[in-house]
């Protein structure tokens, strides 16, 4: 068991080694892109990956506090879903309104890679490798897709 800073320090030292890795990789639009805290423009849609000791996930996420918000960007990207898929090349798991790990009402499309620990360097290249591709498609699929969502900016 890890005490907590040594774990905030381990998740810290994946995410510096996953940046580095991807850095050189550009967006579908040719430009230079902070994968990691990717900027969809749109308040409250994010696209998030997460791992524990457990698992890791990816994901689009709607965290308006309003539910009907969610429901209407739900709406919204349930009309790009085979533009999505073309993406991605697989199937995600489309959630309406689940809890996050904080507890709050959220909206997700999110693929999951179980048995995965961030805490064990030799996951590692699994963890890369489910979310590299995974993230250059999500911005490839918002290329296409981002001037639909305008109007909630």
């Amino acid at each position: 068991m890890y005490s907590k800073d040594q774990a905030s320090q381990l998740k810290q030292a994946f995410w510096t080694t996953f940046g580095q890795y991807i850095a050189p990789q550009t967006s579908a639009y040719g430009l230079k892109t902070n994968w990691i805290n990717y900027k969809t423009g749109i308040k409250h849609l994010h696209f998030k990956m997460q791992a524990d000791q457990r698992s890791a996930f990816i994901a689009i996420e709607l965290s308006d506090p309003d539910p009907g918000m969610q429901e209407l960007v739900y709406e919204q990207l349930l009309t790009f879903r085979k533009i999505l898929k073309n993406c991605l090349h697989e199937e995600w798991e489309w959630q309406l309104h689940v809890q996050d790990e904080n507890y709050k009402t959220v909206t997700r499309i999110v693929k999951t890679l179980p048995d995965v620990n961030i805490f064990k360097q030799e996951d590692w290249p699994k963890l890369i490798s489910f979310f590299k591709p995974r993230i250059i498609a999500l911005d490839e699929f918002w290329s296409d897709a981002q001037d639909s969502f305008d109007l909630f900016r």
